[in-house]
């Protein structure tokens, strides 16, 4: 029988992280564990305001549910996360750290690394970014100088884009990821997009609000630079909508529900011809490593929730000069630790 058991954080920030849609320093965390015998896998979902995830309400679910999680007998992590599906219908956060937690569990069960078991033939893998949150352009400069990095993320959405861009860009040579969190119009988007070509912006994501993706096709043929879906493709069913007006999506592990949608999403997409990302949700070295574990997969990838945060509650990743390296130890690699004090 399952033994399911949380933990509920608030990691701090390093800086105080801003984007488009708000600033928050603090990132609020559900740890869920799944033991069975000796093993014991981990799973992660961080809680985002602008989506109305709480943990205290992941919680309840949980609470609610938990007799029935534990009944379950685990013999396939795909077959789980569809019991979960209907179980809890809509709860992609909970789900996504019920199913991390299962994949972790049955791999360390059988004794090898998750990407094994998954069958990911292992590889030359992507940088990781480092973000720079919205901020002045003082600060803004001042945080790329204290990190430096072979490739950056920049957070936009205020009227002086570009002029912080230029700045930034006097500072490193390293080339930028531009991400507008829907905070463009279209005539915006339009005219900026030329400029960031100039600065070295290698893509831009989710320049318009999700809905738009009428926007996004003429948008998308006149771009001088790829454009990834973020929010416009949050669930397996919206990848085939974002194929025309998008040169690419990036994949969050909590929006869509796990390791085991993810993978779906990525098969789906290079039928489509699409560009893939997996993107950080300021997620622990927990549900990193999970992003860690797809990276073979991936064009891009964007897992560096563990060098925002000030703090972890997990080990077993490492970071240099943008290149993740992971334990190779069973599951997930890494080991559940909690917050030292």
């Amino acid at each position: 029988m399952l033994q399911l058991k949380y933990y509920s954080y608030d990691l701090a920030f390093e800086y105080p992280f801003t984007i488009f849609k708000g600033t928050k320093t603090h990132q609020p965390t559900l740890i869920t564990s799944l033991g069975l015998a000796d093993y014991v896998g981990y799973g992660e979902a961080p809680a985002i305001s602008y989506y109305n995830i709480t943990v205290p309400e992941m919680i309840a679910s949980l609470e609610e549910k938990k007799a029935m999680i534990e009944r379950y007998a685990l013999i396939d992590p795909q077959r789980f996360w569809h019991f979960l599906h209907h179980l809890i219908p809509g709860q992609h956060f909970l789900t996504c750290a019920l199913d991390m937690a299962a994949w972790d569990l049955f791999a360390k069960m059988r004794r090898m690394p998750l990407h094994r078991l998954l069958n990911i033939p292992q590889g030359p893998t992507p940088l990781t970014d480092y973000t720079i949150g919205i901020d002045t352009k003082e600060n803004m400069v001042a945080k790329l100088q204290a990190h430096p990095w072979p490739i950056y993320k920049i957070k936009v959405g205020k009227a002086d884009d570009v002029d912080i861009l230029r700045e930034l860009r006097t500072h490193t040579d390293a080339p930028f990821r531009v991400d507008a969190n829907e905070g463009w119009t279209f005539d915006e988007a339009k005219m900026l997009l030329p400029e960031l070509q100039k600065l070295n912006v290698t893509m831009v994501e989710q320049p318009l609000p999700r809905e738009e993706y009428e926007a996004m096709k003429e948008l998308k043929a006149l771009s001088p630079l790829p454009l990834f879906a973020d929010e416009s493709c949050r669930t397996e069913d919206e990848v085939k909508k974002c194929a025309d007006g998008f040169n690419g999506i990036n994949i969050k592990l909590t929006k869509c529900g796990g390791i085991t949608p993810a993978m779906r999403m990525i098969t789906e997409a290079r039928k489509l011809g699409l560009k893939v990302m997996i993107g950080s949700m300021n997620e622990s070295t927990i549900g990193s490593a999970a992003i860690a574990t797809l990276m073979p997969l991936l064009d891009e990838v964007d897992a560096d929730g563990p060098l925002l945060l000030k703090q972890d509650v997990a080990e077993g990743l490492t970071y240099d000069n943008g290149i993740i390296k992971m334990s190779g130890a069973a599951g997930l690699g890494v080991r559940f630790m909690g917050l030292k004090n």
